[in-house]
């Protein structure tokens, strides 16, 4: 029934149109003639993740067909495989870890051009571990009224980390892929309490466990909690709803989560080739539309929508996880230790705070992590980095497609950055660790970090070289 009613609009979208243009009105403010589509049957990838939520809605509310956009979504194995997809040309676009691109663009793993002109979200990680790894953390959380104060630092975990260390067993972590936001959080909070989590030394060392106290393996998001509970690893990073599904099952505590780590950090981003983008700018235009709008109706007046976004991401062909879970997070509120719920009304944020317009300097915090832990396995000048960002992140569409969307009446100018915005943030002091990140100076940011790469260190057998 649903493909005859999409085939069915459609015709009937078509034929509007054909009949506004005959008639003169099939133009845009201004004069001109809006751009023609110049492809409108499009297939995108997501992983079962909360904070695909963009995808589903722009599909579900129709905000894809009003642009002229007939979209199938389709769920991808794993992260490596839906990059593959959408380089090769079997995907069109996809839900990509913000990291992803900039990856793509410096050649770690795969080198390939592409380009990000929409940032799906902020926040919506957490770190968790495993009851046992709980229960030996816990006597080293400090507590307010019997309950552990957050945020949680890693120097509670260090201790255990010590003592896996002096009994000669290793301590496993998982994280959803190399250059995924999850490994460069989990590092930095492990960092942070003074564990170690390993260096990389491409292209012949591409595992990120050189010199490491806990060692980083990838696991896909929904086989977190089943990896933990087999005692594979002892804790993880991921997004929703892996994290309260480890709550629910009784097999692990969420510790900290990445609003904690890096408030209001940018996680996934919209992925294109650049080649695609070329071909079907008038496409890839209205594909940044129906994302904004689905992104302001996620938010829309104290996240009103998020029951209702919550019952469809809990359909199979979404997330598929049951809406309970789902909702512990989407809804405003996050829980930790099992009765442990806590508001947090901004772990999903998929609107506000500017969350959809894709930052040069969030490119940048990327790519620094990226040098700190020596998947850039050389100096690089500041004037790189921000070099680097213009390559892969593209404001400029993105602001084509808002101008569109308030000259329509569906948006307010004030909605989004001024015309001015540079794409560079203010420094910024919402770390844990409370060193502030100025996106204008990423050499002297490193600079400051206890561990990590600084300066024209390398690492090189097998240790880090001066």
């Amino acid at each position: 029934m649903k493909n005859i009613t999409r085939h069915t609009s459609k015709k009937l979208l078509l034929a509007l149109s054909a009949g506004l243009l005959v008639t003169g009105l099939g133009f845009a403010p201004g004069g001109q003639a809006a751009g023609k589509l110049e492809k409108e049957d499009l297939k995108f990838g997501f992983i079962k993740l909360t904070d695909m939520a963009p995808l589903a809605v722009a599909a579900e509310k129709g905000f894809f067909e009003e642009e002229g956009l007939f979209v199938q979504l389709e769920a991808q194995a794993n992260w490596k495989v839906l990059l593959d997809r959408v380089i090769n040309g079997e995907l069109d676009g996809a839900h990509m870890l913000a990291g992803q691109p900039l990856g793509a663009a410096i050649g770690f793993g795969t080198k390939a051009d592409v380009i990000t002109a929409f940032s799906m979200d902020l926040n919506g990680n957490a770190i968790t571990v495993s009851n046992e790894i709980w229960n030996q953390m816990k006597p080293h959380v400090p507590m307010e009224g019997g309950k552990p104060a957050h945020p949680i630092k890693a120097d509670s975990l260090k201790p255990v980390v010590d003592q896996f260390k002096a009994a000669g067993k290793p301590f496993n972590m998982g994280m959803v892929f190399p250059v995924s936001t999850h490994n460069y959080e989990l590092r930095y909070w492990l960092a942070a309490g003074g564990i170690k989590p390993g260096y990389y030394a491409p292209p012949q060392e591409t595992t990120g466990q050189i010199n490491a106290d806990a060692l980083l393996s990838v696991t896909p998001p929904p086989q977190m909690p089943a990896t933990l509970e087999a005692g594979t690893i002892y804790g993880y990073c991921v997004g929703e709803p892996w994290n309260q599904q480890a709550v629910f099952k009784g097999i692990g505590v969420p510790v900290v989560t990445d609003y904690e780590i890096w408030k209001d950090n940018p996680e996934k981003v919209f992925g294109v080739t650049q080649a695609w983008s070329d071909k079907y700018p008038n496409t890839h235009k209205a594909v940044v539309k129906a994302l904004i709008r689905a992104a302001m109706w996620l938010d829309a007046e104290n996240n009103k929508n998020r029951r209702e976004a919550v019952e469809m991401l809990a359909q199979t062909q979404y997330v598929g996880a049951d809406a309970e879970v789902l909702a512990n997070s989407m809804t405003g509120t996050f829980e930790y230790e099992k009765g442990d719920k806590r508001p947090m009304p901004d772990f999903n944020t998929f609107f506000r705070n500017n969350a959809t317009y894709p930052y040069y300097s969030d490119a940048i915090w990327y790519l620094t992590q990226m040098r700190r832990w020596g998947q850039i396995n050389e100096f690089k000048p500041d004037n790189w980095y921000l070099e680097t960002a213009k390559k892969v992140y593209r404001p400029d569409i993105y602001m084509a497609a808002a101008k569109e969307l308030v000259a329509e009446g569906k948006a307010k100018a004030g909605d989004f950055p001024a015309d001015s915005e540079s794409g560079i943030k203010p420094p910024q002091s919402g770390f844990i660790d409370g060193i502030v990140y100025d996106a204008s100076k990423p050499n002297d940011y490193l600079s400051k970090f206890a561990i990590g790469l600084k300066a024209k260190q390398t690492v090189a057998g097998g240790k880090v070289v001066d």
